[in-house]
């Protein structure tokens, strides 16, 4: 993805630190989980009902814009179902036998959370849905004319399954996720009660008028949120007493570019570019990433959907096109 971005809502692999701190803010109950009320309504519902059958869960399917919880839902469903958690991600399992072995080693009730999903190999996708469907692991042993299938029991387990591109999802692997909800973009009202309790988490003073500016900033999502907030500690914490006001966060986030849209840089040149280059006409992904440098899944999956909802870009039949709002708040920055 090039350069990192303050406002990027993946967790880099490299960056240990960020990833130990994101861990730390995150809610392991419904109770502490702020935001996505339908979702929770609907998990509470099915988690109780699998309870009181004393049965797995059925499959689950979580699907959005990286960096709206789906990580953190995992781990609160099993939580809230006492199950053990085993996490895993679609790269990872780079062959049949790495699946096999992990779907082997679970027991009765686990919950096994695959990150990235969409991005499985095919060969390793389909032992997966015997596995789903019937709880049965089909094996092949040796090779050529000796070589025999093998069915073997697994135990009744449940997967929870997170992707940012559900298009990409295989329709009969899919097909099989009982459970299937999209994360939705937070309300600014909610990004502010998570920014108030990753503080009190991070041992900082913030104000309330400081929290309600971070929330309009952070893009509607709570990675976003808690990384600002780090960064605007780091600044008061540097250049003042510790407590974070709103004098000291409008210079923390001058000081990172980010304007009042929650925009970066990164964000900014795209639409420049668009609106420079092809003003109200659509223009196609590959030529957008050939005109900023990035990959066209960088622009669809991590530039795209958030200014999608600010309604600074729409998809046509013919491309992407820069709306008259994105024209007018390019305009006004320059």
């Amino acid at each position: 993805m090039g350069i990192e971005r303050v406002i990027d809502a993946v967790v880099h692999e490299d960056d240990r630190e960020e990833a130990v701190i994101e861990v730390s803010l995150r809610p392991t109950s419904f109770a502490e989980y702020i935001g996505q009320e339908r979702l929770k309504t609907n998990l509470k519902l099915a988690i109780d009902a699998a309870k009181k059958r004393g049965e797995a869960m059925d499959h689950v399917l979580l699907y959005g814009p990286p960096g709206l919880g789906k990580t953190t839902m995992a781990g609160i469903i099993a939580h809230e179902m006492g199950a053990n958690l085993r996490v895993t991600s679609g790269p990872a399992i780079e062959k049949a036998g790495d699946l096999a072995s992990i779907l082997t080693n679970l027991t009765d009730g686990d919950v096994l959370f695959i990150d990235e999903i969409h991005r499985l190999r095919r060969a390793v996708e389909e032992i997966l849905y015997s596995a789903m469907e019937d709880y049965k692991l089909d094996i092949v042993i040796g090779k050529g004319p000796a070589a025999r299938s093998v069915r073997l029991d697994l135990p009744r387990f449940t997967i929870i399954g997170a992707t940012t591109r559900t298009g990409s999802l295989a329709a009969p692997l899919r097909d099989r996720f009982g459970h299937q909800y999209r994360l939705e973009y937070y309300q600014y009202a909610e990004i502010q009660q998570i920014i108030e309790r990753a503080a009190k988490i991070l041992e900082s003073q913030i104000k309330p008028g400081a929290a309600e500016l971070l929330a309009t900033r952070s893009r509607l999502t709570p990675r976003v949120a808690n990384r600002l907030l780090k960064r605007v500690r780091d600044y008061a914490d540097v250049n003042g007493d510790g407590i974070i006001d709103v004098l000291t966060t409008e210079k923390a986030l001058q000081m990172l570019d980010i304007d009042e849209l929650g925009l970066d840089p990164a964000d900014r040149n795209m639409l420049k570019l668009m609106i420079e280059n092809y003003n109200d006409r659509p223009v196609g992904l590959s030529t957008i990433a050939a005109l900023t440098g990035d990959e066209a899944t960088t622009i669809e999956d991590f530039y795209e959907p958030y200014l999608m909802q600010l309604g600074l870009i729409e998809r046509t039949p013919r491309g992407r096109r820069a709306t008259a709002k994105a024209r007018k708040h390019i305009e006004k920055l320059v």
